[in-house]
């Protein structure tokens, strides 16, 4: 595959084809820059933090710094840039940037996707980095038509002249403004003229993956290129002893085998061969300490844990006089299972190691980080490892990995594999010898008033950090508590006078990573459906109790408020037909659904969700419209599947077929409805997800009186 397409700091000036616009963006306070950017265009420009390429054609790239795994950040980046740039949308295209600390994301200091932070934090550079495009391009015409700068204007695709009706198209700019100094500082549209920004707007990778033209990981092809498949240990930690590789170095195709630490390589002429040698490998296993673990046990330890004291996160009043003075008390225990991402596209990296440079091919969230890993173990200077980022067929948090453990191991393969080669994970590498989303359990306990208010609420949250022994641990974990697995109940809106949370941190050997939403995936499921419970104790109506307790929280109770009327909240259903509610905030979003479901033979039939969002200033209508519908999508199918579980040390699920996912005709019909913002926008890659499955069990509990309170929904629970 060649890297020109994505060498565009080079060629787009090489040949006098083009113009590049570069700019200085503000990074995070400490993020370190290149000692050398990446290589410049021509002697004249500024910094090459390039956002924008101008052909003479009229043809405007707009350099996309982020992953693409199906949000829509390419469009909505695009969307950004071209408005301010006044850009002709339909000669509009995008390619992806390389590795350079120029296009680190604004907050973290690194280039990376994840947290819903692309939006929320690229709006605004974007914006500005079109907004800086179109002031050279006017003060290109202006010179060239020797007039003052303010007398001109722009239409998509060219400069104007008021006074003499001249116009010149950007393209016959692009000469004349390569010379010039970048305009500094520039005026930002209005949002009321925006004509790009908040319209509907179909998605510029649409067609290229429609039509099969789009390069995935698994999509790169080099010449000469080898299959690698790694046989990775049955249970986490376990090393290789000794290996008996007669059988497998014996089938065609199949040319090495090695130890690579995390386990045995097979590499091979292609996929099949490396497969069919992986099989017949015999591995001696030291299993290690983890040779016990199982989830039920876990399940078992985390309840005790939550009957103790943890690590206080927030404190609000005095929660045991609360207690002591509350009519009545009320607790539950939520239990929530390991979780595998599960994307679509399997775990892939292609390496092409030469002595003094190496290029990588992957679909990674963590340019930055993977960067420095690949490099640190190829054991090269970091400037001569280009990593190219391809299209994501899924990611969810998995190829954003602080270890960078499928990127290392294929660079550890490369090193032995005396060419280019691809790594491939397998469906059952990725289920049984991947990260997951941590095991959870939540405690919570309320007192109840006389006149059915809430007066006490205590919360007490058990499982792993995955942030700790990380690089990402300074910022993250403060005096012990992991702010992500408390997110969602530290900050809960609701207004109760006494409050504690409080956090139990465990060791276990099993890797965990963060999922979509990370820790709201928990701690909405418990404080939602405890709220539930809670309600029909008092007697009160599940959204009337919500409201009563949103006290100065607008945004909240105007989405709570939506869903519901959409939803028709109060009206008749049909028999044997439920809706249940919930509400969250996450990633600086809020977001309510209301779930109808039924109960046929056994199992739950989601029929409907409908959703409220705030997500600010919308910038892509359909974006919003598409996440929300794919969270339901990716909520359901945990509420309803999804469980990883270990015994004896190793991880029981396989494939698809006993890690199941939603099918389509189990999908419910969901209705988006967005609220009106002139807010900045915020992120929608995650936040839906949280409200899914409370809003499913709150239904349920509604429709049998009896409360769910663990995942995945059993038969049983039903009964």
């Amino acid at each position: 595959m060649s890297a020109t397409r994505r060498g565009f700091l080079r060629a787009s000036a090489a040949a006098g084809g083009g113009l590049l616009l570069a700019f200085r963006l503000p990074l995070a306070a400490g993020a370190a820059r290149a000692a050398t950017a990446a290589p410049r265009a021509r002697a004249d420009e500024l910094e090459p933090n390039a956002f924008v390429r101008i052909a003479r054609d009229g043809a405007v790239t707009v350099i996309i710094a982020k992953a693409e795994m199906g949000q829509g950040v390419c469009t909505s980046m695009s969307m950004l840039l071209a408005e301010e740039l006044d850009a002709d949308w339909s000669k509009v295209g995008f390619e992806f940037a390389p590795v350079d600390p120029v296009y680190a994301h604004p907050g973290y200091g690194i280039q990376m996707t994840g947290g819903s932070t692309s939006t929320l934090g690229m709006s605004e550079p974007m914006r500005r980095a079109g907004a800086t495009a179109r002031a050279l391009l006017i003060r290109a015409a202006a010179r060239e038509w020797g007039v003052a700068e303010d007398e001109c204007t722009t239409e998509p695709g060219a400069v104007l002249h008021a006074g003499s009706g001249r116009r010149a198209a950007y393209g016959d700019l692009v000469d004349a403004a390569a010379g010039l100094e970048v305009p500094e500082d520039v005026a930002l549209k209005d949002p009321a003229d925006f004509r790009i920004v908040g319209r509907p707007t179909p998605r510029l990778d649409t067609p290229d993956k429609v039509g099969g033209s789009a390069t995935f990981g698994l999509d790169v092809s080099l010449p000469g290129m080898r299959t690698a498949l790694v046989l990775h240990a049955p249970v986490f930690g376990a090393r290789a002893r000794t290996i008996r590789d007669g059988r497998a170095r014996a089938l065609p195709g199949v040319q090495r085998v090695v130890d690579v630490g995390s386990g045995v390589a097979v590499i091979a002429a292609d996929f099949w061969s490396a497969k069919r040698g992986r099989d017949e490998l015999e591995v001696d296993w030291d299993l290690g300490p983890n040779a016990d673990l199982s989830t039920e046990a876990l399940h078992a330890r985390y309840e005790e844990l939550s009957r103790t004291p943890g690590l206080v996160a927030r404190l609000d009043g005095d929660p045991e006089a609360g207690m002591a003075s509350s009519e009545q008390v009320l607790e539950a225990d939520y239990r929530l299972p390991y979780l595998a991402h599960a994307p679509m596209e399997p775990l892939n990296c292609v390496v092409d190691l030469r002595a003094d440079s190496m290029q990588i091919w992957a679909g990674t969230q963590f340019q930055t980080v993977d960067h420095a890993a690949a490099a640190a173990t190829a054991g090269l200077d970091p400037g001569k490892v280009q990593l190219h980022t391809t299209f994501l067929g899924g990611g969810f948090g998995r190829r954003a990995c602080p270890t960078s453990d499928y990127i290392v191991e294929a660079v550890k393969v490369a090193k032995v594999a005396g060419g280019p080669v691809r790594l491939v994970w397998t469906r059952d590498d990725d289920l049984a010898g991947g990260y997951y989303r941590p095991l959870w359990h939540d405690r919570l306990r309320a007192g109840l008033a006389a006149d059915g208010s809430i007066r006490a609420w205590m919360h007490t949250i058990v499982g792993q950090s995955f942030i700790k022994g990380t690089a990402f641990e300074p910022f993250i974990i403060h005096d012990g508590i992991d702010h992500t697995s408390i997110e969602g109940a530290d900050d809960m809106p609701y207004a109760i006078p006494d409050v504690l949370v409080d956090l139990h941190t465990t060791e276990v050997g099993v890797p965990t990573l963060w999922w979509r939403s990370v820790g709201h995936s928990h701690t909405a499921f418990a404080v939602e459906c405890f709220l539930d419970e809670l309600a029909r104790a008092a007697g009160r109506d599940p959204l009337e109790l919500r409201r009563a307790l949103l006290g100065d929280r607008p945004r909240h109770a105007r989405v709570l408020d939506l869903a519901a009327a959409e939803a028709g909240w109060g009206k008749p259903l049909p028999e044997g037909r439920a809706r249940g509610v919930a509400l969250h905030f996450s990633f600086q979003t809020y977001v309510a659904m209301v779930a109808e479901v039924s109960i046929d033979a056994g199992r739950p039939r989601v029929h409907r969700v409908t959703a409220a969002v705030d997500c600010g200033r919308t910038v892509n209508p359909d974006t919003v419209e598409a996440q929300i519908e794919s969270a339901v999508a990716f909520g359901l199918t945990a509420a309803l599947y999804g469980e990883i579980t270990i015994r004896e040390g190793r991880v029981q699920q396989t494939n698809f077929h006993d890690y199941r996912m939603l099918r389509i005709h189990e999908m419910p019909a969901v209705d988006v409805h967005l609220v009106e913002s002139d807010e900045p926008p915020t992120g929608i890659g995650e936040p839906g997800v949280p409200p899914v499955a409370p809003a499913v069990c709150n239904a349920l509990f509604a429709l049998t009186g009896k409360p769910i309170r663990r995942l995945p929904i059993r038969t049983e629970d039903l009964a």
